[in-house]
């Protein structure tokens, strides 16, 4: 599938060394005053070389809109674009045409299609996160007429974690280092690690938590199509995400009914929980408390190491990966969890009528 939503829909095409990536935005209310500023600004959050820490693969990841917009308004019909790519090294990949790589999807790419690009991993590559980004940064500036904001920040790098819970931090901080994390002092940490990492020609993973504030009560549904669910099928669809959690997530398990259960008061005639140890869903359906949750990110496959693996001939070799890589995906990956979160809560708010179709 090439296409995720149900009333927001977005549709991917391209590959990391094509010509092109782009999409198709369906559904997106009509009468929106639309940004290309704002789409572009996420991008850049995004793209790769925006510091020591990420790949040097340069990109301007500059979008072009292509349909669905007139004079700078969303017209209700779909919304096309594409971003092109401008620093390809597919030479780099010639020496592994034939390998298959230790924890990519070169073999069952391989195996499913019986042709692939190798080029930097074609279509399973993450450059196709660009597209999600665009199709997010839509659904945000949508969001954002209706009080909904979503922030999402780097709470773990390998060993090293945030200890308190968001509630302690302004996460408006988040951008101003480079590895997004709002502890300005554990971002440094963060930083030297990855460096480290860097020097040793390794990879290391970490977690993105993230925080949605705004959505109204009763979005989601008591049985197969809970709010969670949902949530949990944007996100581990995300390259390189190996673990989904929301609220008290997997620490539930360790805890009491009577330390986890949120307790209801009345607060300004508004029905309010005083912990919110559910993470904003109760039966999978929006409470309109905050909705909280995080995503573990594996260290990224192509490491800078001497491997063993096999080839599509059936023998085994050893190899060391070129081209230019991210040491750790989660400062990058901020930015992609966040357009996730904002195409799903769009999608399930217009499926529950909390958004009419001209906004």
């Amino acid at each position: 599938m090439n296409t995720i939503g149900r009333l927001y829909t977005l549709t991917s095409f391209g590959e990391s060394h094509g010509e092109a990536l782009g999409g198709v935005i369906d559904g997106c209310p009509a009468g929106i005053p639309l940004s290309e500023e704002e789409i572009q600004h996420e991008l850049n959050r995004r793209r790769p070389g925006q510091s020591s820490v990420t790949t040097s693969r340069t990109e301007e990841d500059r979008v072009e809109i292509l349909s669905g917009i007139f004079e700078g308004v969303t017209t209700g019909s779909p919304i096309g674009f594409i971003v092109r790519n401008k620093d390809q090294r597919s030479r780099d990949y010639d020496a592994i045409k034939d390998l298959f790589r230790p924890s990519h999807a070169d073999y069952t790419m391989q195996e499913k299609y019986g042709v692939r690009d190798y080029r930097g991993g074609g279509r399973s590559s993450a450059r196709e996160h660009v597209v999600r980004v665009v199709g997010g940064a839509v659904a945000r500036q949508v969001l954002k007429r209706l009080g909904v904001s979503i922030y999402g920040y780097t709470s773990q790098v390998g060993p090293i974690a945030l200890k308190e819970s968001y509630h302690e931090f302004n996460l408006e901080e988040t951008e101003n280092n480079v590895v997004r994390c709002p502890d300005s002092v554990v971002a440094r940490e963060m930083e030297l690690f990855i460096r480290k990492v860097q020097e040793e020609h390794d990879s290391v993973g970490g977690v993105v938590s993230c925080v949605i504030r705004g959505v109204p009560v009763g979005v989601g549904e008591p049985v197969f199509d809970r709010f969670q669910a949902r949530l949990g099928y944007y996100m581990m669809g995300i390259n390189a995400a190996k673990g989904f959690e929301y609220g008290e997530g997997f620490h539930a398990a360790s805890m009491r009914g009577s330390e986890h259960n949120d307790t209801f008061v009345m607060e300004n005639g508004q029905v309010r929980t005083l912990a919110n140890h559910a993470g904003g869903i109760l039966g999978g359906i929006t409470s309109g408390e905050d909705i909280y949750f995080r995503v573990a990110f594996k260290p990224v496959a192509t490491i800078g190491r001497e491997q063993q693996t096999v080839n599509r001939f059936g023998e085994e070799v050893t190899f060391v990966a070129q081209g230019r890589h991210d040491s750790c995906v989660v400062p990058r990956a901020v930015p992609v969890v966040e357009a996730m979160a904002a195409m799903l809560v769009l999608d399930m708010m217009l499926e529950a009528g909390k958004i009419p179709t001209r906004v």
